[in-house]
């Protein structure tokens, strides 16, 4: 299945594509319906209201996370890129529901920023309520997966030893459109091409099979630190092609768009504005 929350006139949908239509799954948003015990159930049988493809406004895939954990340094090749060594445990950072954006949404860039930057990444999103969890359990947790584009402010970035602070600008990482089921992608270890491009220039390829840490290795580690939620993201990390490690350096700007896209899930097309 490939589920998505629509914006409408109404509210926030949680739907199901069908072909050219967004059926209604009878909840606000796909956090709604992971908190169901049966959601996999009740996504494949639902036939509520039809809503065009075409058109869709598509929300944040999960609007409001109880937490979005990120990885870094998960790509070989990107570690090189970044002149660092192959690391023993995943390197973890938060972002916060704030950040999100829709999968079409413009990306305003910050005015306190002239080094923003693109990170293609597979992203897990939970549909189940797990800690310290086994390898079987954090694999049946697992409801699917979306595209994120980690945007990064590098120069805040890189202010401190610590990221967090170029990680969590407001409004500023678009997820989505869909979450695709694991049976569509080749399982929970799926290993899928991830592309950027920026205005139609290829910036990022690489493919999500050769993920040092793979998600369910991620939802165990991550689980027994703290309890994932229903609805919680986990964003796997990005591969080489970043701006910031080009040389010389290439950022974002105004006027420009950036389309992050995971084959069999779809793409983030997300214009740069200015903020």
């Amino acid at each position: 299945m490939k589920l998505a929350t629509l914006r409408t006139a109404d509210g926030t949908r949680a739907v199901r594509l069908d072909g050219g239509t967004l059926v209604d799954l009878g909840y606000a948003d796909l956090g709604e319906l992971f908190a169901q015990d049966d959601w996999r159930t009740q996504a494949a049988g639902a036939s509520g209201t039809a809503y065009p493809v075409e058109g869709a406004d598509f929300a944040p895939v999960v609007p409001n996370p109880s937490k979005v954990v990120c990885v870094g340094h998960n790509y070989t090749n990107h570690i090189k890129e970044m002149g660092r060594d192959l690391p023993d445990h995943p390197t973890l950072f938060p972002k916060f529901a704030e950040t999100l954006l829709g999968a079409n949404d413009d990306i305003a860039k910050p005015a306190e920023t002239d080094a923003l930057d693109w990170e293609v990444e597979l992203a897990v999103v939970v549909g189940g309520k797990v800690r310290r969890a086994g390898e079987r359990q954090a694999a049946d947790a697992i409801a699917g997966f979306t595209v994120m584009n980690d945007i990064s402010v590098r120069d805040w970035q890189f202010r401190t030893i610590e990221w967090t602070q170029g990680k969590i600008w407001e409004a500023t990482t678009p997820v989505g459109p869909y979450v695709v089921t694991p049976d569509e992608v080749g399982g929970v270890r799926p290993a899928l091409q991830v592309t950027t491009t920026v205005d139609g220039e290829v910036m990022q390829q690489d493919d999500t099979g050769t993920l040092l840490f793979d998600p369910v290795f991620l939802v165990q580690y991550i689980s027994t630190v703290i309890t994932l939620n229903p609805g919680d993201i986990i964003a796997t990390g990005t591969p080489a092609g970043v701006g910031n490690a080009r040389d010389p350096k290439v950022f974002l700007l105004p006027g420009q768009t950036v389309v992050t896209e995971i084959t069999g899930l779809g793409a983030c097309v997300n214009k740069v504005v200015a903020g």
